[in-house]
């Protein structure tokens, strides 16, 4: 199997977070009350975010842009649950399902041209792909470089599916109130901060472990440093100085 070289433009990974999950999460949580936009419209508004996002980096880059599908999925579901003033328990599965699902889409991708951990970890914004891809080939370790990334999808889908176990048992644990009460939209923020600031501690951890691995992996296939491996910035051109007579130097 050949390893892939996207050309495609690199996606800016924090405008990815923010319109994705930060930004849709605070508008759920705060906007949403009777005194701001008002339920249905905070739904609205929280949905603009991971679509537009997702619309706007297709045309950009012509790929599907799984973070966006599933956040605009997440917001979906949570605004629509709120509307229909479903028990917590409801919240509780949502929160657990969204996790294992991307875990069992790592899983199912991994015998696709563009498995999701290229995108999660193997990722051409942080990594020199084509060096790396150079590199593979020339002291052909493809086939060491395939067993290193299906390795990596197993502890990525493993993080998600501990992050789901723990989804749920935290909200079930938080969300308490009935739906439709201050108090239960309350302990609905309060649940969905938890979930980015608590719960994401122990599957980033697993993460950046994979991320590690996949670093020493890379360096023992392909011979490169650290350095090499990730993906230097462009070197600004600098102009030629001109000589005496006012031409540049040739």
């Amino acid at each position: 199997m050949s390893v892939p070289a996207p050309k495609a433009k690199p996606e800016n990974l924090l405008l990815n977070l923010a319109c994705n999950v930060a930004l849709p999460t605070a508008i759920m949580s705060w906007a949403s009350g009777d005194r701001a936009l008002g339920p249905k419209w905070g739904l609205l508004v929280a949905l603009i975010f991971p679509l537009g996002y997702g619309l706007h980096d297709f045309l950009r880059r012509r790929r599907f842009n799984f973070i966006s599908a599933i956040g605009f999925v997440s917001v979906l579901i949570t605004g629509g649950f709120g509307l229909m003033q479903l028990d917590g328990f409801w919240f509780a599965v949502k929160d657990g399902v969204l996790p294992a699902l991307i875990g069992l889409a790592v899983l199912a991708s991994m015998k696709s041209k563009e498995p999701l951990v290229h995108e999660l970890l193997y990722n051409p914004q942080v990594i020199d792909v084509e060096r790396v891809a150079a590199e593979l080939a020339a002291r052909g370790n493809e086939a060491g470089f395939d067993r290193l990334m299906r390795s990596s999808s197993y502890w990525i889908a493993s993080a998600m599916l501990i992050s789901a176990g723990l989804n749920y048992g935290f909200a079930r644990a938080i969300i308490k109130s009935p739906p439709g009460t201050e108090a239960f939209n309350g302990e609905l923020a309060k649940m969905h901060w938890v979930s980015l600031l608590g719960l994401s501690v122990p599957t980033m951890a697993m993460m950046l472990y994979a991320l590690w691995r996949l670093f020493k992996g890379i360096g023992q296939l392909t011979g490169l440093t650290v350095d090499e491996i990730l993906r230097q910035p462009p070197e600004q051109k600098t102009e030629k100085p001109a000589d005496p007579d006012g031409g540049p130097v040739s």
